[in-house]
């Protein structure tokens, strides 16, 4: 017994080990998480980075070019400082895609545990989850905003709702290849609940895939919300949110197109970081990865 609780740090260390090895290997996930940690810092010290108000102008600053003096991204067409609201933005922004994906998550890894342990609930769960499939996931998330109403919650919960039936699917195809292992068999010989077995043996089997897909649904996460604010279904004015942010621009797109070319940078780097790291954890996480290929 003393041997084998010796030999699980050690077999877990070396597997930390080689998941950072793994990870490593891929330079451009190394970008991605620099970019992400970058959008994390701006959206935590939000308050200490900017100067400026970013939801009140200045009508005699408004429309400044980059690199003018107290504004070195300029201003937009009312005066507003575009580095404010680009800080305040990235902080918008990350709450979008953690609160979306959290409440996704909830629901799917629920959902899916149950459809994938409980064979008499598999076919009445996956009919729901193939209903909601059937929906295209931006119109699906415009419906649920026109019965809720435009605001940045409400496009939280439309995306959260949007985000379950895909996290069902992967956590059920999960919990269906690990359900009749040998361990999972042993727990219920010796009368384990299955509220104990789903939650201290099954769930943690298919944290690997849930970490890749929460990941990876970040940016989709964060760039639905973008198209959404920019629709006019998402973040009201003032508020200072990215898809927001492009949609004021427009109308000066080609005397400013700072206006436009800043947020949407910002977005299109958000939603490449996250990618890139949800594809190098899902290789780094493969027990079948070749390390050297």
């Amino acid at each position: 017994m003393t041997e084998i609780a010796l030999e699980k740090p050690v077999v877990q260390k070396n597997r930390n080990w080689l998941f950072i090895k793994r990870f490593a290997k891929n330079k451009v996930a190394l970008i991605g998480l620099i970019i992400i940690i970058i959008q994390v810092f701006l959206a935590i010290f939000a308050p200490l980075l900017v100067k400026h108000n970013p939801e009140i102008g200045v009508l005699t600053n408004k429309s400044l070019p980059l690199w003018s003096p107290d504004h070195f991204l300029g201003t937009d067409s009312l005066g507003r400082d575009m580095w404010s609201r680009l800080v305040f933005g990235a902080r918008i922004s990350l709450v979008v895609g953690i609160g979306a994906v959290s409440l996704g998550l909830l629901g799917g890894v629920s959902l899916g545990l149950l459809a994938g342990y409980y064979r008499r609930l598999d076919a009445v769960i996956m009919r729901f989850v193939d209903l909601l499939f059937a929906f295209p996931g931006v119109l699906l998330a415009m419906l649920i905003i026109a019965v809720l109403g435009a605001s940045l919650v409400n496009v939280i919960i439309a995306i959260s709702i949007w985000s379950i039936p895909a996290c069902a699917r992967i956590v059920r195809g999960s919990v269906l290849s690990v359900k009749n292992s040998e361990y999972i068999l042993a727990m219920r010989s010796i009368g384990a609940s299955d509220a104990r077995i789903l939650l201290r043996h099954v769930l943690p089997n298919c944290m690997s895939a849930i970490i890749v897909f929460a990941t990876m649904r970040m940016a989709t996460a964060i760039l639905s919300a973008a198209a959404l604010s920019f629709l006019g279904l998402g973040a009201q004015p003032p508020t200072p949110e990215w898809g927001a942010m492009v949609a004021d621009g427009r109308e000066l797109m080609w005397t400013s197109p700072h206006l436009i070319i800043i947020p949407g940078v910002a977005i299109m780097l958000v939603v490449f970081a996250f990618n890139v790291v949800g594809d190098a954890l899902r290789d780094a996480l493969d027990p079948n990865m070749n390390l050297d290929r």
